[in-house]
C-alpha cells in the first residue's frame, strides 16, 4: 500500500511538473502563411519558416511584389487607292487628249476622266487638207483663227485675209472691225500703251519747245539790252 501510495506521489509531481514547463515555454500556435490578395499587388506573410533559397524570412516578417503590364498596340493600315480610269484616242488621226484624276479618303473615294479637244491640232489637219485641195488662201484663213498666227501676218505686212480681201483692202477692214480681231484683247492694250506712250511723248515734246521759246526770248531780251547801250542817245 504504501509503495503504491509513492508511485503515485511520483507520477503526479512529475506530472505536474511537464505542465508547468509546457505552460511557460509553449506559444500559440499560429497558420504556417497567410496570404492576403488586392488588386494590382499579392501579399505573403511567412513565419517560423527556412526556404531553400539564400533569403530567410523571419517571423512576422512581410513580403510584397507588384506586376504592372502594358500592352499598346497602334494598327495603321493604308487606305484603298481610288484607281484612275485610263483614257486612250481609239485611232492616231484624233485630236482629243485624255485626261483623268482620282482622290481617296478613309470613307470614300473618287474617280473619273475625260476627253478633251486640241483645238491647236485640228487647226493643223483642217490647214493641211485645205491646202493639199489647193485651197491656200483658205488654209491660210483658217489658221489665222490663232492670235499668234494673225499677229505674226499683220507684222509681215501680209493681212489675214477678209470677206475675200487680202493685203490691204484686208487692213482697211481689219482696222474698221478691229472687234473681230481674234487677239482683239492683246490688240487694244497695246493700243492703249501706244497712246500713253504718245501721250508721254507730246508732253516731253512741249516741254522741250517751251524750253527753246523761253530760251531764243532770254536771247532777244539780251540782244535789245545791247543795243540800248550801244545807242547815243
Amino acid at each position: 500500500m504504501s509503495i503504491g501510495g509513492k508511485v503515485n506521489y511520483y507520477f503526479t509531481g512529475a506530472l505536474i511538473i511537464l505542465l508547468m514547463l509546457f505552460v511557460l515555454f509553449a506559444k500559440p500556435a499560429h497558420s504556417g502563411s497567410t496570404q492576403s490578395n488586392v488588386t494590382g499587388s499579392n501579399t505573403a506573410i511567412e513565419g517560423g519558416y527556412t526556404s531553400e533559397s539564400t533569403t530567410t524570412y523571419e517571423s512576422g516578417s512581410e513580403s510584397s511584389s507588384t506586376t504592372t503590364n502594358t500592352t499598346n498596340s497602334d494598327i495603321r493600315s493604308a487606305p484603298p487607292s481610288a484607281a484612275a480610269p485610263s483614257y486612250n484616242s481609239m485611232t492616231q488621226d484624233v485630236c482629243a487628249v485624255g485626261a483623268s484624276a482620282g482622290i481617296q479618303t478613309f470613307g470614300v473615294g473618287i474617280s473619273g476622266g475625260k476627253h478633251f479637244i486640241d483645238k491647236n491640232c485640228e487647226r493643223l489637219k483642217l490647214a493641211r487638207i485645205l491646202n493639199d485641195f489647193g485651197m491656200k488662201v483658205a488654209a491660210v484663213a483658217i489658221l489665222c483663227q490663232d492670235e499668234r498666227v494673225f499677229e505674226s501676218m499683220i507684222q509681215a505686212g501680209t493681212p489675214c485675209p477678209i470677206d475675200g480681201k487680202i493685203g490691204k483692202n484686208a487692213m482697211s477692214l481689219w482696222n474698221k472691225y478691229d472687234h473681230e480681231r481674234p487677239d482683239y484683247k492683246v490688240y487694244v492694250k497695246r493700243m492703249e500703251e501706244r497712246k500713253k506712250a504718245e501721250l508721254a511723248e507730246q508732253v516731253e515734246m512741249t516741254k522741250e519747245f517751251e524750253r527753246l521759246e523761253a530760251e531764243r526770248i532770254e536771247e532777244e531780251a539780251k540782244k535789245m539790252k545791247k543795243m540800248e547801250w550801244v545807242d547815243p542817245k
